[in-house]
């Protein structure tokens, strides 16, 4: 009886180790093609959503990175999904998305999308959408507002906030 709680107890030991392990999270970023992230490009529910695509070797994309950060921790108790979908070279996966990432201490939603035919998708996330990078998507049931620029975090604050005050959260 006391060995079957101490093997209980180890197991519990054992799965908040590694729940609780910071890189985790950086563990379990998907790769995918363009059919994995476009059910993120035009949901119907009552959440703003703002999507991001960025990458690493994209200097103003790094440079508007915290300000996502920011915008989600503001608006942790709001019905608000930010999504930072990268594009860097599958093969940069472990050499500069993880090691960025960590470095940020990001705890973003992140999804690298591999999907090398950009002329099929990239008017499907936005019509005027020239493909450069960053270029920021935000969108709520009522409104969508697209970027293709580099954001300071007043403008993206700015377009969040008039997506939430549409959206009645």
């Amino acid at each position: 009886m006391v060995l079957g709680r101490n093997i209980i107890f180890i197991i519990i030991l054992i799965g908040c180790f590694a729940s609780c392990n910071p890189d985790s999270h950086y563990q379990n970023i998907p790769i995918t093609n363009f059919t994995g992230i476009e059910k993120w490009l035009n949901k119907q529910t009552d959440s703003v959503y703002v999507i991001n695509f960025w990458a690493t070797w994209c200097s103003p994309c790094v440079k508007e990175f915290p300000f996502f950060e920011q915008l989600a921790s503001e608006n942790i108790n709001k019905k608000v999904k930010v999504l930072m979908i990268n594009l860097d070279f599958p093969d940069q996966y472990d050499k500069r998305l993880i090691p960025f990432l960590k470095a940020q201490k990001s705890r973003l939603d992140v999804i690298m999308l591999d999907d090398p035919n950009q002329n099929s998708w990239i008017s499907k996330v936005d019509s005027s959408w020239s493909g450069a990078l960053p270029a920021t998507l935000i969108y709520s049931k009522e409104k969508r507002t697209f970027f293709e620029k580099e954001l300071t975090y007043n403008e993206l604050n700015i377009a969040f906030k008039e997506h939430l005050i549409n959206s009645n959260n």
